[in-house]
């Protein structure tokens, strides 16, 4: 889980970390063609502005010459008229154009953001994917990512601009009209500002609280839609559609609230911008009818505050987002900051294997401190043997293989291959020398030819059906609709579960690694396609140096060497027949299931 701060989560210091935590990839390192666009970028903005300006004295000047009893100048005043137009479509040009020219700044910024999470979060251990939500994660990295890429437009473009448009403003009012105006103008942005923060604090909790039970609906979903034949088996629609109805009727109420909030907002800003432009009117209409200011000059300050009203106005928008936009970024960079429980030391060497000689020794781990789960394990798993793991259930047998992949860390002893400490080499080149058929076999929403090549990157259309012919999968795949294009979908549920299976050791026949672990490898085939399976797994164990962790005790009788595991610890090792004359735990479960077989073929008679 992230570790914990000295500041909370959401304060102003917080906000201010995350801000400055995304800022480079506005202005990456190296990429002088991307900060190239962010300066262009930034003239453009100041073009529009100028652009703006000149519309308000345009037109100031185009009233002034018609109003004119003396010397309307009709020429001049059309000439003005058409200066106003090309300055307003010239705004919209510079706007247009600073979009189009920044737009490649802002989508690289997000892809390396994407990019580097999505990274970390596969650097994680594999304690943090057990112990999160994959509905609720997606979520996270989805908002927090979407968000750079509009935050960066909101400071260069929004913030920036407006602050470098009220201090032109407040210089005109200086200058056509005195301080009175001046003082006013700027009294009315800062009660903007502070009634802006305070409401949007509040709305900012709304949304924290909308966000999470977001969260909490969406990750209801996948977990309901990824266990949709458990939902089935149970009969639970019902009882699922009423669950998730209560978590949307609670995100409804919440959105109700966050909107009803916005509508406030919105009410208290226009009271304040209305007032100032009342006021600001009545001042320059009152110095009209004096002869102080001409009728030009009161069209000058209703077009200027209305110019400085649509930024505050997207000012009051830009913040909320702003401070949204920070809560989304924030679970995300917590992420990020979720440090990895298993890492490689500093120029950790790549894995050498010249044998394949394993070695457990000693081993001590557990999950959780108050629960070991292994007490004291030592194997040696000499080059080309294969070692048999078999024992009850919670006896700590798969967590042997999670140990040797590292995706966990041993609390205690040591595991090497060839005399090499697994925790002194790269995860990389470890994980690449070792092939695992797993119990559960998960496959990506893709084809079949696609699960089987994943095994190794750049295997060719050859080699994928070779590996498939020695996983006794080949014909199948052929009598599918479109072969080896044929889709498996999601986690491969199109697929039975000895279907899957036989893809996950075609995967791993593909990869060819000289070590191997079949982890309950034949669990979901049927007997006559698990004799098949077998005889293949005995070839491509030859030479190979084979973990099997076993519930069939029948598939481990020709092992080298067979080791019972009970309660974490080695109760008896030998070879079958050796095991069998002991008349102990392995005696015991070896006749149970010759019984239950016996009672399976009887039944089946």
């Amino acid at each position: 889980m992230p570790p914990e701060t000295t500041n909370p989560p959401h304060s102003p210091q917080a906000g201010w970390a995350a801000i400055r935590r995304f800022l480079p990839y506005l202005w990456p390192a190296g990429e002088t063609a991307l900060k190239t666009r962010v300066v262009v970028a930034l003239l453009f903005v100041l073009l529009a502005k100028s652009a703006t300006f000149a519309t308000a004295y345009a037109y100031k000047g185009a009233i002034d010459r018609m109003s004119d009893s003396v010397d309307p100048a009709v020429m001049l005043a059309a000439a003005l008229v058409v200066a106003y137009a090309g300055a307003r479509f010239a705004g919209v040009f510079f706007d247009n154009v600073r979009n189009t020219i920044f737009e490649r700044v802002g989508q690289d910024a997000a892809r390396r953001l994407a990019e580097n999470v999505f990274r970390h979060i596969h650097d994680l251990s594999l304690r943090f994917h057990l112990e999160r939500r994959t509905g609720s994660l997606t979520k996270i990295v989805e908002r927090g990512t979407k968000s750079i890429d509009s935050m960066l437009y909101f400071l260069l473009f929004n913030i920036a601009p407006t602050l470098v448009e009220v201090l032109v403003v407040c210089i005109i009012f200086q200058i056509e009209f005195g301080p009175g105006l001046v003082v006013a103008t700027l009294l009315m942005v800062v009660v903007y500002i502070a009634f802006t923060r305070i409401v949007t604090d509040w709305r900012t909790k709304l949304r924290r609280e909308m966000n999470e039970i977001d969260n909490q609906a969406i990750a209801r979903a996948v977990d309901s839609l990824l266990n949709y034949e458990t939902v089935k088996y149970f009969t639970a629609e019902d009882r699922e559609a009423q669950r998730y109805g209560k978590a949307m009727q609670t995100y409804a109420d919440s959105a109700v609230k966050n909107e009803s909030s916005l509508a406030w907002l919105n009410i208290g800003q226009s009271l304040i911008t209305n007032l100032m432009m009342a006021g600001a009117m009545g001042y320059t209409v009152w110095g009209w009818s004096t002869g102080r200011f001409t009728t030009g000059d009161v069209v000058l300050v209703n077009t200027l505050l209305a110019q400085l009203f649509r930024p505050l106005d997207m000012l009051g928008w830009v913040y909320r987002n702003i401070r949204q936009g920070l809560i989304d970024m924030e679970q995300m960079f917590g992420i990020i900051d979720t440090p990895a429980e298993v890492v490689d030391r500093e120029g950790a060497p790549n894995l050498h294997v010249a044998a394949g000689h394993v070695r457990f020794e000693n081993i001590e781990f557990g999950y959780d401190p108050d629960r070991p789960i292994l007490k004291g394990i030592d194997l040696d798993v000499r080059p080309g043997t294969m070692l048999a793991v078999v024992g009850p259930s919670g006896a700590g047998k798969s967590t042997l293989s999670r140990l040797l992949f590292r995706f966990y860390e041993a609390t205690g002893g040591r595991i090497t291959i060839d005399g090499q400490d697994i925790t002194q080499v790269s995860q990389a080149s470890l994980r690449a020398a070792i092939g695992i058929v797993p119990q559960d076999s998960v496959l990506f929403n893709d084809t079949v030819g696609y699960n089987i090549g994943y095994g190794r990157e750049g295997a060719t259309q050859v080699e994928i059906e070779e590996a498939a012919r020695g996983a006794a999968i080949h014909d199948f795949i052929l009598d599918l609709p479109d072969g080896y294009d044929s889709k498996v979908g999601e986690r491969g549920l199109k697929l039975s579960g000895g279907e899957k299976q036989r893809v996950a050791i075609a995967r791993t026949l593909l990869k060819d690694p000289p070590i191997l672990i079949l982890d309950e490898a034949t669990s979901a085939l049927d007997s006559r396609t698990e004799a098949a399976i077998q005889e293949t797994l005995r070839n491509i164990e030859h030479g190979r140096t084979s973990i099997v962790i076993a519930h069939r005790l029948s598939t481990v009788v020709d092992a080298d060497q067979i080791v019972v595991l009970d309660g974490g610890r080695i109760v008896e090792r030998g070879t079958h027949r050796q095991l069998l004359v002991k008349r102990g735990l392995y005696t015991e479960m070896w006749l149970r299931q010759q019984s239950e077989q016996e009672e399976e073929a009887e039944a089946a008679e």
